[in-house]
């Protein structure tokens, strides 16, 4: 098995649920470095802001420990895990408590150079 070459990153306990992240990042997997730049800049998703320096932490992996240009990368592999949810309760009426659940995820980017 080879070693390849590439720039990962990894981001954990963001506060957006992991379905609305996959939805942005089905968008940019498959894609070049600067395209999935241009994509995220411009969707109007929150999520968009958190992938977006993850997205820039890879790159700046690759190029600083692997010596890779930016401009060769492209979006590998990229998933969102679901991470801890923090569960919090709201009053009701008649004493009862509803179960707020605020889910949080775990985005890893994976970059590689064109072949």
């Amino acid at each position: 098995m080879e070693n390849k070459q590439r720039g990962k990153a990894v981001s954990k306990y963001i506060r957006i649920s992991s379905t609305k992240v996959r939805r942005v990042l089905d968008q940019i997997r498959g894609r070049s470095y600067l395209e999935a730049l241009m994509l995220l800049q411009f969707m109007p998703y929150r999520a968009c802001g958190p992938i977006w320096q993850v997205l820039n932490s890879a790159a700046a992996n690759a190029e600083n420990n692997n010596g890779l240009n930016k401009e060769d990368l492209f979006v590998k592999i990229v998933f969102a895990d679901q991470g801890p949810v923090l569960r919090r309760f709201r009053p009701r009426a008649q004493g009862r408590g509803y179960q707020i659940r605020k889910p949080t995820c775990h985005i890893t980017i994976i970059l590689e150079p064109a072949i």
